[in-house]
């Protein structure tokens, strides 16, 4: 079945797929439509999409995972407040999982963060790139998980149907958005939790912030106008672009009802990083920014991309690399529901 165990019953989980590292997407994120791997979207995004985003389904032939692999830990280490947090509300609400899928996990940070809030639990990290699996196991073996710690490497939303028991907890953290019937994959998702199981869906929360609306450079608000532009690019290129791509409203928890789940509602947690910010803050700032100015260039005017270029050069001192003004703000939402 394609599915690493590590000292455990062969048949004690299943395969999956998706990167979920638990951030919101944006014109940086490097994940695509058939993974589902949690990331951010880039400056400013507020749908858990973004421009960048490289992983998914039609995404995965051109992509190199292993060099994606660093920079996708990296944001995922940097939102472990945030999932941490995330991660404590849920088991409020499942206190006792015996199995937790991670749909979508990438390198599996956020599968290892959740071994560790669910101690007693099997965790499957299920994702469509082997590169990050291995990335997966090799965090779970540095933190003594291996124990009780599967991989399983499969495409949404048909490789949930290789998982070898139903889900008590499933979380998929940006993966949905990737996928052209997002209704039917949730119905998917519905189907192969656990009587009584909890479904975790990342998707939304508000746009992320990174500067003052007034930079000193360029015309002010310049990051209202990249969320405007990276919505457009959304809807007109990234949607659209999916195979079978079907329109839905976001209503998420309204989404989580109609496929048959039932005590829908949604938290919003919050990632407050203030300036100065580390040397992991900026990096991850840069690269989002970075991603923007590949994805957007066709939906931002000249003067906006020339701003964007200055806060790119490592030589200009009013670039990211030097601003002392530099901060991270992200919000992003979970949507639960139980079978």
């Amino acid at each position: 079945m394609g599915q690493h165990h590590h000292g455990q019953d062969p048949h004690q989980h299943g395969h999956g797929h998706g990167h979920g590292c638990g951030q919101d997407h944006g014109p940086g994120d490097a994940h695509g439509p058939g993974h589902g791997h949690g990331h951010a979207h880039g400056p400013g995004d507020a749908h858990g999409h973004g421009p960048g985003d490289a992983h998914g389904p039609g995404h995965h032939a051109d992509l190199d995972w292993a060099e994606l692999a660093g920079y996708l830990e990296g944001q995922a280490e940097l939102f472990a407040p945030l999932n941490r947090q995330a991660a404590a509300w849920l088991a409020t609400r499942q206190p006792e999982p015996g199995l937790v899928v991670d749909v979508g996990s990438g390198p599996g940070v956020v599968s290892c963060l959740l071994a560790e809030t669910f101690p007693g639990a099997r965790v499957v990290a299920l994702d469509g790139s082997g590169p990050l699996l291995e990335r997966a196991r090799a965090r779970a073996e540095e933190l003594g998980l291996t124990d009780r710690f599967d991989t399983l490497e499969a495409e949404l939303p048909d490789g949930l149907g290789d998982l070898d028991y139903p889900a008590d907890l499933m979380w998929a953290s940006r993966s949905l958005h990737h996928l052209g019937d997002q209704r039917a994959a949730l119905a998917a998702f519905a189907e192969r939790l656990a009587p009584g199981g909890t479904l975790a869906v990342v998707e939304g929360g508000l746009p992320s912030r990174f500067l003052p609306r007034d930079l000193g450079i360029g015309r002010p608000g310049l990051q209202s106008r990249i969320d405007a532009a990276e919505d457009r690019w959304f809807t007109e290129r990234m949607r659209t672009s999916v195979p079978g791509s079907v329109p839905e409203t976001e209503d998420w928890p309204g989404l989580l009802t109609a496929v048959g789940l039932r005590d829908a509602t949604s938290r919003t947690f919050l990632l407050d990083l203030p300036a100065p910010v580390s040397d992991a803050a900026r990096a991850y700032a840069v690269g989002q920014f970075q991603r923007a100015r590949g994805t957007l260039a066709d939906f931002l005017d000249a003067a906006d991309l020339a701003t964007v270029d200055r806060l790119l050069d490592a030589d200009d001192k009013a670039s990211l690399h030097h601003r002392t003004d530099l901060f991270v703000l992200a919000a992003q939402t979970v949507h639960v529901a139980r079978r």
